[in-house]
């Protein structure tokens, strides 16, 4: 995870908020990982509210993909902004959707990063 956030201080990739993730954090329990998302956040460039797009696309992935509550809510914010990723550690919401977000944990998200870039230097070798 560190390494992905010294790309966003970089500016190599952009975080992007959420209402939903805004709600999440604030029922996190635990303090430390609240105000540790809460400064992440802060880095976003962009910020998607929930409305009612994001609503019925949160049904649509719920019926889909068996997907659930805020996590569709995430999913759903993902694709009306039109993210590349959405990063996670949540195998069963990885392993479950199928939709126009790449769902990637950390280490599965940073080795592809790094494929993609070292195969964008060998091309214009």
């Amino acid at each position: 995870m560190q390494l992905i956030f010294l790309l966003v201080e970089n500016e190599v990739l952009e975080i992007i908020s959420s209402d939903a993730l805004v709600f999440e954090t604030q029922r996190n329990p635990y303090s430390d990982r609240q105000m540790f998302v809460e400064l992440v956040l802060q880095k976003a460039k962009y910020f998607q509210p929930i409305n009612q797009e994001i609503l019925e696309k949160a049904q649509q992935i719920e019926a889909l993909n068996r997907i659930k509550g805020i996590d569709a809510l995430h999913l759903a914010c993902a694709e009306v902004i039109g993210a590349d990723f959405l990063i996670t550690c949540d195998d069963k919401l990885i392993k479950r959707y199928n939709g126009s977000v790449q769902v990637k944990n950390p280490t599965e998200f940073t080795a592809n990063l790094f494929n993609s870039l070292d195969e964008e230097e060998e091309d214009e070798s």
